[in-house]
């Protein structure tokens, strides 16, 4: 296995280096979640928590919030808030309405939405990725944006490591 930041084919040079960033992203998230079963994938640490499940969710929600804003250049509409609210708050939505899913299932999701950022990036120079826009209100740049992407992905990766390393350690839990 290589570990590096480069040019890929299909790409313009700096969202290639973008892209090898959120591969690897994913590849380390995929590895975290090798293997739950659905019960580990709904498991609450707290009435508070955000289960596993909910947290896969929310990575593909993120990311598809953002390709309906930025390659779409608008706000999500009825039926997408109904598929993918939950998974975006999380929190009671989350809690009441992502369980009982199999880990194929939030695979399938996250590789959906992939897929669709990966063709839009081929369409897309280096240019496109220093424009400014606004992102909460605030000076941003599509570059910094689909970098949030994997960084919350990160984030979220690191709870779902904390939540697995607790099941492991009490298997009554579950």
């Amino acid at each position: 296995m290589e570990f590096k930041i480069e040019k890929l084919r299909g790409v313009s040079a700096q969202i290639g280096h973008l892209v090898s960033q959120m591969n690897y992203a994913r590849k380390t998230t995929l590895e975290a979640v090798h293997g739950l079963t659905t019960s580990e994938l709904d498991y609450l640490m707290s009435e508070e928590s955000n289960s596993i499940g909910s947290l896969l969710l929310h990575m593909a929600a993120v990311e598809k919030g953002f390709q309906i804003e930025i390659f779409d250049g608008r706000k999500p509409n009825e039926q997408e808030m109904k598929e993918w609210g939950a998974p975006y708050s999380l929190g009671d939505m989350g809690r009441t309405h992502i369980k009982g899913h199999s880990l194929e299932f939030y695979i399938s999701k996250l590789e959906e939405v992939r897929s669709r950022t990966l063709k839009e990036f081929a369409t897309l120079d280096d240019d496109w990725l220093y424009e400014n826009r606004l992102w909460d209100n605030n000076p941003s740049n599509n570059y910094f944006i689909w970098f949030h992407v994997f960084e919350d992905e990160i984030n979220h990766r690191g709870q779902i490591r904390v939540i697995r390393k607790i099941l492991s350690q009490n298997s009554t839990l579950i």
